[in-house]
């Protein structure tokens, strides 16, 4: 006999959609939502449909915000000298939980990346270029991952800017904080290596 019940099996299927979520782990979440009060439920759903319907992107960073531009965006006591580059919204909830970033962001939406036909076009490089025409910028620090991709839209934003007269940095990459040398690739180490720092 096959026991199906297709509200639950339609309610799975959406949870195993999510990144990082498989078939079990979608079971267990749709499980734990049925098992809750009809109200708990209810609330799940209206903040879903809620931050759906309110969440957009900045007018001036692309970054998620419920407003027309972002609180950081309007933020007066940020640094606007320095604006922060990174491929998607969530690497700037990443930098902003360190406390230690005190610029400025710019959220591309992705990276070049040919072989999926994405392009600088596809990005929001115009709008970072917009910016940057105020002159108000003085250096750009480019956060993409340290992918191939990463690396070369990290590349190419670095030639369309460096004739501005901007200062273009990257992120350092090297050893993790607790990690050991015995178990670090070597393209990691070579990293290390060339981004030391002097103490």
């Amino acid at each position: 006999m096959n026991y199906q019940i297709i509200p639950l099996n339609e309610l799975v299927e959406q949870f195993a959609k999510l990144p990082g979520i498989g078939r079990k782990t979608a079971q267990r979440l749709a499980l734990y939502l049925l098992e809750q009060p009809p109200e708990s439920a209810k609330r799940f759903a209206d903040a879903l449909l809620n931050a759906r319907e309110k969440i957009h992107f900045c007018k001036v960073c692309q970054a998620l915000t419920d407003q027309d531009i972002c609180r950081i965006c309007e933020d007066a006591t940020r640094d606007r000298s320095v604006i922060c580059v990174v491929e998607e919204p969530r690497d700037v909830l990443a930098i902003e939980r360190t406390h230690e970033f005190h610029g400025l962001y710019h959220v591309l939406h992705g990276v070049i990346s040919p072989l999926d036909g994405v392009g600088p076009d596809q990005l929001h490089v115009k709008e970072l270029m917009e910016r940057l025409s105020s002159g108000e910028v003085q250096e750009l620090i480019m956060a993409m991952n340290p992918t191939v991709e990463g690396e070369a839209t990290a590349s190419y934003l670095s030639r369309l800017t460096k004739p501005m007269g901007i200062k273009v940095t990257r992120l350092a990459y090297g050893i993790p904080v607790g990690g050991e040398l015995e178990y670090a690739d070597d393209h990691t180490l070579v990293r290390a290596l060339s981004g030391r720092n002097e103490i």
